[in-house]
């Protein structure tokens, strides 16, 4: 990658996780992935358990405030909750 060769290794890190989080194909409807959550979800998720606000996610997702907070209420209908301290607290592994 261009990056690994600039010596940028955190750059080229992190445009590997956006191309995994961007380049996944769309999930078939299935009633056994139903409560899975999307690569982006997960992002927002494990930052949002870090202790981040939403503009924060945004800022290191390069997205917009709005969507990560779309994405957060995907997570929280998924996983049967309703906030951020019950999202710290459920296991995210798989």
């Amino acid at each position: 990658m261009r990056f690994e060769e600039l010596g940028a290794g955190p750059w080229a890190e992190r445009a590997a996780a956006e191309l995994r989080a961007s380049g996944e194909t769309a999930r078939r409807r299935d009633v056994s992935t139903a409560t899975d959550l999307t690569p982006q979800e997960r992002q927002v998720a494990a930052l949002v358990r870090q202790g981040l606000s939403n503009r924060d996610v945004a800022a290191q997702l390069f997205l917009s405030p709005r969507t990560v907070d779309f994405h957060l209420r995907g997570c929280f209908a998924k996983l049967g909750i309703t906030s951020r301290v019950e999202l710290a607290a459920v296991p995210l592994d798989g």
